[in-house]
């Protein structure tokens, strides 16, 4: 979402929503004006798929359709903050200047709001999702400096992140410099804010039911409200999570009704709004607007969208499903069952708390995931 997620049985932070580093070449070289994609990831087969066409380049955006997984880099949402993060990334110089980076770019001392709050503070969405961005693709530098660690980071061959995360994955497979995505992370968040303060609304885990049942207890609530009101699945988590947004009428409708659809719990979530809603839609055309002043490449490696639960190549297409991103429901249940399905060998969660690693147990007990924090 930027997710707040709640999981039962695994022990994890108090979760709020308050949910290659080195700008990288996708290219190189050229043949008959044809642009030449390098990638581990893509069939020989299918190396030239970026064709300049005039002054404007295109790219086959299903260069990754047949991408393979043995080493996942997964990143983070908004909800996985808390504070004392940062301070492992300072002991590692690399990691410890993204930091002074980001200072200059947000105009504030981020590393001292990470490292002592106030938890309020850090808990904000304005605050929380630039935190989270930049802390994770610190924990990438911190596992860099570890013996056998730029082994590692060379492996991996697929990423992707809980919605906020997957501007992380985007910055870690080389789509856009640290600066840039920083810079979309802390426009992000604002406009979600705004969008947040503009109308009343919420969201609620409703835990225990799997998706079916929870849209029909949306579909129950959404009779007895107006449009304005209506609730809808925001984030298709994992089986027996999942988090509903909606107006707040809606909201409180659906938390009346749960019990008689046999819901083990509901939980309201700490958040500035509806995530991942229409209740989002002021914030598109920022996002847009933003997305297009950004130099955006192909990924080196298959990013997996939340939106979909597919990678994409094309930089336009990429643009425009991250714009879209924060009015969709994040389909990270997909990208979990995928990733399994397609018989992943070892997963990095990187970044502050241990969620992610929490979900993929829970599809899968002998998922090898290993947490990295900074």
């Amino acid at each position: 979402m930027s997710s707040s997620v709640i999981i039962p049985s695994i022990s994890l932070p108090k979760i709020s929503y308050s949910d290659s580093l080195k700008s990288c070449s996708s290219f190189y070289g050229s043949r008959n004006g044809v642009r030449l994609f390098n990638s581990k990831n893509v069939d020989k087969s299918r190396v030239s798929m970026s064709v300049s066409v005039g002054s404007k380049t295109t790219v086959d955006d299903a260069l990754f359709s047949d991408y393979k997984a043995t080493t996942a880099f997964l990143f983070p949402g908004q909800g996985a903050q808390a504070v004392g993060m940062g301070k492992e990334a300072q002991n590692v110089p690399a990691a410890a200047n993204l930091y002074k980076k980001a200072n200059d770019i947000l105009g504030f001392d981020l590393l001292d709001v990470c490292t002592n709050g106030p938890k309020d503070k850090l808990d904000s969405t304005v605050i929380s999702q630039p935190a989270i961005y930049v802390t994770s693709l610190a924990a990438v530098e911190v596992l860099r400096a570890r013996d056998g660690g730029q082994q590692i980071i060379d492996s991996v061959d697929v990423t992707c992140g809980l919605s906020l995360g997957e501007y992380t994955a985007l910055a870690f497979a080389g789509a856009f410099s640290f600066e840039d995505g920083l810079k979309l992370v802390k426009l992000r968040g604002e406009a979600m804010q705004d969008a947040a303060d503009a109308a009343k609304s919420a969201m609620v885990s409703v835990i225990g039911l799997d998706s079916e049942k929870v849209q029909l207890l949306c579909d129950a609530a959404n009779e007895e409200v107006d449009a304005k009101d209506k609730v809808q699945i925001a984030n298709f988590l994992c089986p027996g999570n999942y988090a509903v947004s909606g107006g707040v009428k809606g909201v409180e409708a659906l938390e009346a009704k749960a019990k008689s659809f046999k819901a083990r719990m509901t939980v309201r979530l700490a958040v500035a709004g509806a995530f991942h809603t229409s209740f989002m839609d002021p914030a598109v055309s920022r996002l847009e607007a933003a997305l297009a002043a950004t130099d955006l490449r192909t990924p080196r490696i298959p990013v997996i969208s939340n939106v979909d639960a597919q990678p994409h190549a094309d930089p336009a297409t990429i643009k425009n499903i991250l714009a879209r991103q924060v009015t969709s429901p994040v389909q990270w249940e997909m990208t979990v069952k995928t990733l399994l399905d397609k018989e992943v060998q070892k997963s990095y969660e990187l970044g502050p708390g241990k969620v992610i690693a929490g979900i993929v147990k829970r599809f899968s007990k002998t998922a090898v995931v290993e947490n990295i924090g900074a």
